[in-house]
């Protein structure tokens, strides 16, 4: 199998480039917008904290497909409906693309009672070749476990120096996102095959700077050992750090294995609603609540994979075993369609 180096960064959240593999950017409109420098200062452009599980008010069984992609009929259909693509990531590596620009890199420890430091170290983070295809390439995000020294948070947040068990990582969207005028819409999209293995914490999800005030989408969490489980659900807050949604999340369970297959992960968002899919189909819908609050709060995707914290009630490093073949997450393709 064939790996690639796939940032060079300095430590911390930073605009990185690949050094010679690269692949495609992105294009933007009013849906799509570059963060301002926030004027409370580097901290404020930091996640406070990430909410521990919230109160789940909902159990649902859904159907799932393995191995489900979206298709060039899917691509004709979304145009039909209206819809633009205006962020898209294949990771498909080619010596004559231009260096990528999507992705900011978190380096540095993270909250919740996490034991793993993000890093940019290839080992953690990097692209592969699919070994179902040889022409398609692969985001792999992988947990370590091993024994590291770095920031206690991301360095420009608090530069601390702390010792950590387990390495991973977590890349973030530079452009972000909101629903613009009454009628916007935005489609986040991504094909993701989920690490096994307990302790393993993979999301996929959203989120504005200021947390909570901006908001936060979870579009996926999931625990490793339950390989037919995920929740959704979402944040928000009127000052930072302090969390008002008590019943936003909602666990479902699924027909066909989360880590043995690919699947595809999906969320609508309107100034009124929060519509999740899995699969091409609609599992689980929010409104009410503070859902119209997250309306024009810009947000930017982010892909990780933490271990062990809050979600698993805290565990020790010696409770997480990460055996061979486990902590392994993989990203076929993020895309994000706007719709006015």
């Amino acid at each position: 199998m064939k790996f690639l180096p796939y940032y060079n960064c300095v430590p911390m959240l930073v605009s990185c480039a690949l050094s010679a593999l690269l692949f495609v950017g992105c294009a933007q409109n009013s849906e799509s917008v570059q963060p301002e420098q926030s004027s409370t200062g580097s901290s404020a452009n930091a996640r406070a904290r990430k909410a521990a599980v919230a109160t789940v008010d909902n159990m649902v069984s859904v159907t799932s497909i393995c191995g489900y992609d979206y298709t060039a009929a899917t691509e004709s259909s979304l145009t039909a409906a209206g819809w633009t693509k205006t962020f898209e990531d294949n990771f498909n590596v080619s010596p004559n693309n231009p260096a990528n620009t999507n992705w900011n890199v978190w380096v540095g420890g993270s909250f919740n009672t996490e034991l793993q430091m993000y890093t940019a170290s290839p080992t953690n983070l990097t692209v592969t070749q699919d070994p179902n295809n040889t022409a398609n390439s692969l985001l792999q995000i992988k947990a370590v476990k091993e024994q590291v020294t770095g920031p206690k948070y991301r360095q420009d947040v608090d530069n601390t120096l702390k010792n950590f068990d387990f390495t991973s990582a977590r890349i973030e969207s530079k452009p972000m996102f909101t629903p613009v005028g009454p009628n916007g819409q935005v489609r986040m999209v991504a094909r993701i095959k989920l690490p096994s293995g307990y302790g393993m914490w993979p999301a996929f999800w959203s989120y504005g700077d200021y947390w909570p005030t901006n908001g936060e989408i979870d579009i996926l969490e999931a625990r490793g050992n339950e390989p037919n489980k995920y929740q959704t659900n979402y944040v928000y807050g009127t000052q930072g750090d302090q969390n008002l949604v008590t019943n936003g999340g909602t666990f479902l369970t699924t027909s066909t294995s989360l880590t043995d297959c690919w699947h595809v992960y999906e969320l609508i968002w309107t100034r009124k609603a929060l519509t999740f899919m899995l699969d091409g189909k609609v599992i689980d819908t929010k409104t009410g609540g503070y859902v119209s609050n997250l309306a024009g709060k810009l947000e930017k995707l982010t892909l990780n994979q933490a271990v062990g914290g809050d979600f698993f009630y805290a565990p020790t490093a010696s409770q997480i075993p990460l055996n061979a073949g486990e902590g392994i997450m993989q990203v076929d393709w993020v895309r994000v369609y706007t719709k006015k």
